[in-house]
């Protein structure tokens, strides 16, 4: 993960308001608007505060109503027009998520937890999931699944393995799939062996000419590998962050030429092949460098290999998915790292950012899926190889106790994936007025809607939601996130 952090993640959050009912003629109910005539369709109503004293709070119901509305930040639903299909909201299961939740805590505390995060009802329902293809900064060693003694090679790929894998990394992923079979996984190389790279090692370098075709087969055996464990790869980016090598853990450069050759004669011809129908995606980098996937997709002979393009979040704004869909339309986009951490410990500017920039706006500019960075680590943000010492996994696990903290990330994803479901679609919602963000969803098995509303203004909102021939009213508070839903 790329150690260059946004500072412009943080926010002054200048007041919290309690939710209060606003007076427009009418006798007000607890949700914060009219009573509603009888027959009024409830809308349920969840709220995150912006100081944390509410979490995923379930709030009394707002309601539907024909009445003349009050006036307030108007946002407008309509499901006449559907966007991309979703498949979900998650995280990274690195080798520091799966070894702490596999060794640090009793299976009482592990059941609950995965439940928690991966069930529905109970449960946050998280149906998307990243895995890494080796080692990253978050393993506990460097490793790749053909590792091989200084100087010599496997160009046969004799000794592949995913053996590493089984004591922690393995059990952690099935129990996941197991709780949520909705789950889709991707997963990303930071590396390829050291053997198929110019530098011989895991660390810095790029791939030797002689290593395009072992790092396809390479990939072949890791999907293949997994499916045979009963883990369907869903989706696979060439290489993490191809645009750096960092210095003290695995990592491997590839410009778009490269990416466009080695997709155009090696992987996907490969895949075509051996009737592997896992998605390949490029870049799987910060949005900064749109112009780099852009190239990649500009070559007709990889293009036709590339089902999307993934993004993190670590430079550049997110409107580079626009302009890259806008070049690509028939082209998938992904969101698939972001992190907190340390360097910005206030909840309301963490919250505003993650549901704002990330899930908001993220799925706004087309992603089909929301993947947070590390899924769990300790309180000492670890344990890791290197790169990032300060970052904040979705929840944290006591390396002694295993008992589990919420951090804001948890909260963000919850929002989301607690109400949209795999299959939903985006619908057309209003957004950006008088600093009220909102993303709205419709449900495929029961055509449910899932409005996210974030008040990023330092003052209580009204915001006023129109849905066909009717409208509820509700205050969100100052740097508050609500998410409504209706059936």
């Amino acid at each position: 993960m790329t150690q260059m952090i946004l500072s412009t993640r943080r926010s002054l959050i200048t007041a919290v308001a309690l939710l209060a009912a606003c007076g427009h003629g009418g006798a007000t109910d607890p949700g914060g608007g009219v009573t509603p005539p009888p027959g009024g369709t409830a809308v349920a109503v969840w709220m995150t505060s912006a100081n944390g004293a509410k979490l995923l709070s379930h709030e009394p119901d707002a309601h539907l109503y024909s009445t003349t509305p009050p006036a307030g930040t108007t946002i407008t639903v309509d499901d006449a027009t559907k966007y991309q299909e979703m498949v979900g909201f998650g995280a990274a299961m690195t080798d520091a998520s799966a070894w702490l939740i596999e060794t640090k805590m009793s299976p009482a505390q592990r059941d609950g937890l995965m439940q928690e995060l991966f069930g529905r009802n109970p449960g946050i329902g998280l149906s998307f999931m990243r895995l890494t293809i080796g080692a990253s900064d978050f393993s506990m060693h460097d490793y790749s699944f053909d590792d091989m003694p200084p100087g010599q090679t496997d160009p046969t790929l004799a000794h592949f393995s995913i053996d590493s894998n089984r004591p922690y990394f393995l059990p952690a992923v099935k129990q996941a799939y197991a709780i949520n079979p909705q789950l889709k996984i991707m997963a990303s190389p930071w590396s390829a062996p050291g053997w198929m790279k110019t530098t011989g090692s895991l660390i810095k370098g790029t791939l030797a000419p002689e290593g395009y075709p072992a790092l396809a087969e390479y990939l072949k055996r890791y999907v293949q590998a997994y499916e045979a464990e009963g883990i369907p790869i869903y989706a696979l980016t060439v290489q993490n962050e191809p645009h750096f090598e960092p210095e003290n853990y695995p990592g491997m450069a590839l410009d778009p030429q490269q990416r466009a050759q080695f997709l155009r004669e090696n992987l996907g011809p490969l895949f075509a092949q051996s009737g592997i129908r896992t998605k390949i995606l490029d870049w799987d980098h910060n949005w900064d460098q749109p112009e780099s996937p852009l190239a990649v997709l500009g070559d007709a002979g990889a293009r036709q290999y590339v089902a999307g393009v993934a993004w993190h979040c670590y430079a550049g704004t997110v409107s580079a998915q626009q302009q890259v869909h806008d070049a690509y339309p028939d082209k998938e986009t992904y969101f698939t790292e972001c992190s907190g951490g340390a360097w910005d410990k206030d909840f309301g500017s963490n919250l505003k950012w993650f549901l704002g920039t990330l899930i908001i706006d993220g799925t706004r500019n087309w992603a089909k899926g929301v993947l947070f960075w590390n899924l769990a680590l300790d309180e000492s943000s670890g344990p890791h190889l290197g790169g990032c010492t300060d970052c904040r996994g979705v929840v944290t696990i006591g390396s002694t106790t295993g008992s589990v903290t919420r951090n804001v990330e948890y909260y963000a994803l919850a929002h989301a994936s607690s109400f949209v479901r795999p299959g939903a679609h985006r619908i057309t919602s209003s957004s950006d007025i008088e600093g009220v963000k909102s993303v709205a969803f419709e449900n495929a098995d029961d055509s449910s809607k899932v409005l996210i509303v974030l008040n990023t203004a330092p003052v209580d909102r009204t915001v006023v939601v129109h849905w066909k021939n009717e409208a509820f009213d509700y205050v969100v508070p100052a740097g508050a996130a609500v998410t409504f839903h209706w059936a």
